[in-house]
């Protein structure tokens, strides 16, 4: 356990942080398996702007979510 008052404040912040990452890649995940289930044009752009949020704020790698996007591209135009 820290004994400084900053790495106390700073192992708060990243159990917080941790928390809401966890939560927006539970959510892109979701996302993810609803799409494979039913792909439609509509869940791509929801899927697609939650992928853009989250390399915004450095929750997954940008490359990760090109990859993403191209795979479902490909799937919908099956």
């Amino acid at each position: 356990m820290p004994i400084l008052k900053s790495a106390i404040k700073k192992l708060k912040q990243s159990i917080v942080k941790r928390d809401q990452n966890r939560g927006i890649k539970g959510g892109i995940k979701n996302l993810l398996d609803s799409f494979r289930k039913k792909p439609t044009p509509g869940g791509l752009s929801k899927l697609s702007s939650a992928l853009d949020k989250a390399v915004k704020t450095n929750v997954i790698h940008a490359h990760k979510s090109a990859r993403l996007k191209s795979r479902m591209s490909k799937l919908l135009k099956k």
